[in-house]
């Protein structure tokens, strides 16, 4: 597959091997950023320190010391995960001096590994707002490939950013796909863990999360190739006091080779683009020329359950604080999240405690379906990368919107890893598709998607004119 720079993992090399100093990578990846992230707007806030973490990098290498695996390497980091010296601002106003005096801990992972924190991300505001990625803060984030066209959501910023060669990794979230449709749109590679696989914080001030947002939010790794997606997997993986859910299981678990894959092509029900379909066809016809066994399915486990699940819990506890929340928020971004709480209106506490009670069922009934399906292969959504704000236009958008999108709410609700890999260029446009693994099985997911990756036809990102 065709790109248009080095990768991470070779910039991580070049740096530790002296062919580059960090320094002078650094130095020009800032540059890049001051020209193209205007035409963007994918990165927010600069952090002040990362020359400074460079030359360190480099001091250290001249001492003669082996620096970690991600030596260098420039990463940008969304707006709500926590950035040492930088406002946490989620995008919102009255956030905007919510300044971290510590790293959230996969940030403080990737420090380790000797990356350099160039900056934050754009979102959605307070990720309420839609898909599309804009903030009352920082305004509009446009896809690098198209820019009338959004460039998803809710970790839309990384994905530009990673998209347009401003960083060489982006650190995001996922909970109902917000780092696989921006990867998706934007033509890159992202990485959704197992809950419980890398250690996060996602509290806003003193409050812990609610059960909801402790099971389904994951932080994870948007890069420009699959092998890099692996590389900050080895590095985020692992158990951490901060995060009890973070459980100490090794990255890699070993794999037998090609195993089966279970290939979905609409379980929204939305109907699929031409485009998206040729992409599934495109990526199963890639696996089983390595030996994967694919067999199509009409339904996945507990489709419907889960969907329904997922809705229950997210809004009945999202119900609670609506009212704060809502006298925060501009009118038109409050409309995407009326649109689906009236579509899923909040639960009762019997309603919730019967989800919670089924929850429990639709990762057995995933887990049984694993012993048989090592993957589901399937769309990241259900079209092309859409223009802006449609999801918020009309209840009948907000849901198509939300069953485009479904197989990313259902492996969500599974707790299950997914990768989303490019497979080319469809009328300008980028075309992906995702694997779902079973659960902590990222190698496979990766493994796989890999295939794909070498047998696609993904061309060199255009910057915006």
């Amino acid at each position: 597959m065709t790109r248009n720079r080095v990768t991470a993992t070779e910039l991580a090399a070049a740096v530790r091997g002296g062919e580059i100093s960090a320094r002078e990578l650094i130095e020009a990846r800032l540059a890049t950023i001051e020209l193209i992230n205007p035409k963007i707007t994918a990165i927010t806030q600069l952090a002040d320190d990362a020359r400074a973490a460079a030359a360190e990098l480099d001091a250290r290498r001249d001492r003669g010391e082996v620096l970690g695996p991600l030596a260098g390497v420039p990463i940008t980091v969304k707006e709500s995960i926590a950035v040492r010296g930088l406002a946490t601002t989620h995008g919102a106003r009255f956030l905007r001096d919510h300044r971290a005096d510590h790293d959230a801990p996969p940030v403080a992972r990737l420090r380790r590994a000797d990356a350099v924190i160039i900056g934050h991300s754009n979102m959605p505001t307070l990720t309420l707002a839609g898909m599309h990625t804009r903030s009352e803060l920082f305004g509009s984030t446009r896809n690098p490939w198209d820019p009338e066209r959004t460039p998803g959501g809710s970790s839309g910023g990384d994905a530009a950013a990673v998209a347009s060669g401003l960083a060489a990794i982006g650190l995001g979230n996922d909970s109902a796909g917000s780092l696989r449709l921006p990867a998706n749109f934007c033509g890159v590679a992202a990485l959704k863990p197992s809950t419980g696989r890398y250690p996060a914080d996602h509290r806003i001030g003193p409050d812990e999360p609610t059960l909801a947002a402790q099971l389904f939010p994951v932080d994870g790794p948007i890069a420009a190739t699959v092998e890099d997606l692996g590389l900050v997997h080895r590095v985020l993986s692992g158990a951490d006091p901060v995060d009890p859910r973070a459980l100490p299981i090794p990255a890699e678990l070993g794999s037998d080779g090609p195993g089966r894959v279970a290939l979905i092509r609409d379980p929204g029900g939305v109907g699929l683009a031409p485009a998206v379909d040729s992409a599934l066809d495109i990526a199963a016809a890639l696996l089983i020329s390595a030996g994967f066994e694919v067999r199509e399915v009409t339904e996945l486990p507990a489709q419907a359950a889960a969907l329904e699940t997922f809705g229950v819990l997210i809004n009945t506890e999202f119900g609670l604080g609506w009212e704060r929340i809502r006298s925060v928020l501009a009118p038109e971004d409050r409309r995407y999240q009326e649109f689906a709480m009236a579509r899923r209106p909040p639960g009762t506490l019997p309603e919730y405690i019967a989800a919670t009670a089924a929850l429990h069922g639709i990762r057995r009934a995933w887990a049984e379906f694993g012993r048989d399906h090592e993957l589901v292969l399937g769309p990241v959504y259900a079209d092309q990368a859409p223009y802006p704000d449609e999801e918020r236009k009309s209840a009948t958008a907000n849901e198509r919107y939300g069953r485009a999108m479904a197989l990313n709410v259902i492996s969500t609700c599974a707790g299950l890893p997914a990768v989303a890999v490019p497979t080319g260029l469809a009328d300008g446009l980028p075309t992906g598709v995702q694997l779902i693994g079973r659960a902590f099985r990222e190698d496979d997911c990766l493994a796989a998607a890999a295939v794909i990756e070498r047998g696609g036809t993904m061309p060199p990102c255009p910057f915006v004119p």
